[in-house]
């Protein structure tokens, strides 16, 4: 019999745990929540403090009668559920269920599962902490109340499988109002001059600035051809050289948004993959002679705080792999932002002796990935600055001044492993100038004028719709990954080349909650509602006091609501030709990833057809039909004429309906890595625009 029981809530947990504290303790899982509100109604009392009404999960039963077989043999009882407002929950309905005494010492929290950090924390136990388990309540009601109340309505008035929450609609309205400036953008016509010039042998690009006393932006052709006029002969004058040499700092590591959103641009990772991934390293996996070992802290965080030790093993590392110079000469903390909890650590490897190349033929090829990612992130965060040298060059003919840009990697510091990736997948490369004075002479080689246009502002993606959640304190870490998810299982938005696009379903239900439901949808309010629930976990506020403060406003307008919103007809359209199987009438029906057509004579029928949609471009081809946007069935965007199959015009590219400025041929949108490019098909013309 052994003397301890631990309950922790993954079986790779438990195993990992009972190894490293001996015989005398049985570590058993509970496979997560064992205690929650029922799904079948509301569980919470509103008329006697919101009470929740909690029963054990189906399913759960056999999982919580040998967990109280084995509470029996025990003479102590240990809760060692994640270290987090949801593990804290876990331990107290655990408590609750087993008879446990929560003001006792049977809580156990790590934040990494090592040897020495679980054999360490089993000396310092503590009682639950009721303020974590009541901000975990506060925030499971409040989204069971806001659920339980709107979802039903939508169901009455639009169908059935919708829903509303606190995060979903505001994520939601985010891209609704992405689509809506992207929509209403007006392009605006701008033109850079682009000059290619050589001092002795070695050439160099420059843009047109301005004339000597400011910067000019060129907005039509006219003017243009105005400032070339004035240029004269080949010679310019470099009447300018600023060096100067600038420093740039490594990135923090990692918390739970920054590793969904770095995993996403460098590994093209979703948002739930990520999690599930960084779960398992966590949890641990066999590493050979070692056994299971937890290979990186608990993901889980929004602190880029890093212990004392971990930071002396990164040092002793990097100066052993790279030399002294390279470890940070930094003792200032990494700022914390002021939304930040700074609960546990930031996100790093449990030993940086743990190479990602030691353990590449161990893992599997996504966890080595996110493993190199993490391990690289952390050290290079404790690795000293790059120092670059940069230099900015005024070549001057005639007050017409071109300027160029030049910057190298004097020291290259944190860059020689790791460089933080962006939204837009820029990327800093060397541009080497050659050596100039002022007063010197160069050669202008070529100068070409461009015309562009301004572009809407780009579509979230998933790693830019998380960032903008965090910075507008919209969520929590363990909520960005779910709530990604949901309104894309609910069919409120798709994903188009890994860009969210909300349907008609999704542009319907947040117009009815925009009307009824204002305060959900708004954006400071559901921040602060964030704030206050932040503070029940601080202990500063009573977690019925916030409910309450909501829920006494928020119950009019579900009477108002329930009363006043229309019933949503969503009526099948006529799409104005016959089933080519049956020949009935073809009709326009909504489903989940918005409309498309179907044969009116379902359920005998059942052909359906994807809609095409006309983009406003004559087909280069045949010159008589029109380029329409169609999909593979892989799913894929292309574009094609609507003449098929009498004119074969196809392109993965979507057509442009203006033409090249350079030689009236096709203009293409081509997707890069680093975003969209704008090409012709005939000739060299480029166009870089946002991604």
């Amino acid at each position: 019999m052994s003397d301890y029981l631990v309950i922790v809530e993954s079986p790779a947990k438990a195993k990992t745990i009972e190894r490293y504290l001996g015989k005398k303790y049985k570590v058993k899982a509970s496979l997560g929540h064992v205690r929650d509100l029922p799904r079948s109604q509301m569980g919470v009392d509103v008329e006697n403090d919101y009470t929740p009404k909690y029963i054990t999960i189906r399913g759960k039963g056999p999982v919580m009668q040998e967990l109280k077989t084995a509470a029996k043999k025990a003479k102590k009882i240990y809760l060692a559920a994640d270290p987090d407002r949801e593990g804290e929950a876990i331990a107290w309905h655990l408590a609750n269920s087993l008879n446990i005494d929560i003001e006792s010492d049977c809580r156990v929290v790590f934040n990494e599962i090592t040897k020495e950090a679980i054999k360490e924390s089993f000396k310092n136990p503590r009682p639950i902490d009721m303020d974590l388990v009541d901000a975990q309540q506060a925030r499971r009601i409040l989204d069971r109340l806001v659920g339980y109340n709107i979802s039903p309505i939508l169901w009455k008035k639009v169908k059935k499988g919708l829903s509303a929450g606190r995060v979903q609609s505001v994520a939601l309205r985010l891209v609704i109002d992405r689509e809506n400036e992207i929509k209403n953008f007006q392009p605006e016509e701008y033109w850079t001059i682009d000059g290619n010039f050589e001092k002795g042998k070695k050439a160099f690009d420059a843009l047109y600035f301005g004339n000597g006393a400011e910067k000019i932006k060129l907005t039509n052709e006219a003017q243009v051809n105005e400032i070339l006029s004035h240029l004269k002969g080949d010679k310019f004058e470099v009447t300018s050289v600023i060096k100067k040499e600038r420093k740039r700092n490594p990135a923090p590591s990692f918390t739970t948004s920054s590793l969904q959103q770095e995993a996403a641009r460098k590994l093209n990772f979703r948002a739930r993959k990520t999690m599930m991934l960084a779960q398992q390293l966590y949890e641990g996996l066999s590493i050979g002679k070692e056994g299971i070992v937890g290979l990186i802290t608990y993901m889980r965080t929004d602190s880029t705080r890093i212990s004392d030790t971990a930071k002396k093993d990164a040092h002793s590392y990097i100066e052993g792999e790279y030399g002294k110079e390279f470890v940070t000469t930094s003792t200032a903390p990494v700022k914390q932002s002021k939304k930040s909890q700074d609960a546990h650590e930031a996100i790093r490897p449990t030993s940086v002796l743990r190479s990602p190349e030691q353990l590449k033929s161990i893992l599997s090829k996504d966890l080595f990935r996110l493993y190199k990612l993490i391990w690289e992130r952390f050290l290079a965060s404790q690795m000293s600055s790059a120092v670059l040298d940069t230099v900015t060059i005024d070549l001057t003919n005639e007050n017409v001044v071109f300027r160029a840009n030049g910057s190298q990697v004097k020291f290259p510091g944190f860059m020689k492993l790791y460089v933080e990736g962006n939204d837009d997948q820029v990327e800093e490369k060397d541009r080497i100038l050659p050596e100039m004075e002022k007063g010197d002479f160069v050669k202008k080689i070529e100068i070409e004028p461009k015309q562009h246009f301004t572009q809407p502002p780009p579509r979230y993606s998933e790693a830019r719709l998380v960032k903008t959640l965090e910075e507008l304190g919209i969520g929590r870490p363990s909520t960005y990954a779910p709530t990604l998810d949901t309104i894309q299982k609910r069919g409120y938005v798709t994903l188009d080349a890994k860009r969210f696009i909300p349907t008609e379903l999704g542009g319907i239900v947040h117009q009815l909650v925009l009307e009824f439901f204002p305060d959900i949808i708004d954006i400071e309010f559901t921040a602060q509602m964030e704030r206050d629930l932040d503070s029940v976990e601080e202990g500063q506020e009573k977690w019925v006091h916030i409910i309450d403060k909501f829920y006494l406003d928020f119950e009019k307008h579900v009477t108002h609501a329930d009363k006043e919103m229309e019933k949503v007809v969503i009526k099948d359209e006529p799409a104005g030709e016959d089933c080519e199987k049956c020949g009935s009438p073809m009709v326009f029906k909504l489903g989940r990833y918005g409309k498309f057509m179907a044969c009116s004579n379902f359920p005998e029928c059942r052909n359906t057809k994807a809609i095409v949609k006309n983009i406003g471009v004559t087909c280069p081809t045949c010159k008589e039909g029109e380029v329409v946007e169609r999909k593979s069935k892989t799913k894929r965007i292309f574009y094609g004429c609507d003449q098929y199959p009498t004119c074969e015009f196809v392109s993965w590219d979507k057509p442009l309906s203006r033409p090249c400025p350079k030689c009236s041929e096709l203009l293409v949108e081509k997707k890069l890595k680093k975003g969209i490019q704008i090409q012709c098909t005939a000739c060299d013309y480029k166009e870089d625009t946002q991604a």
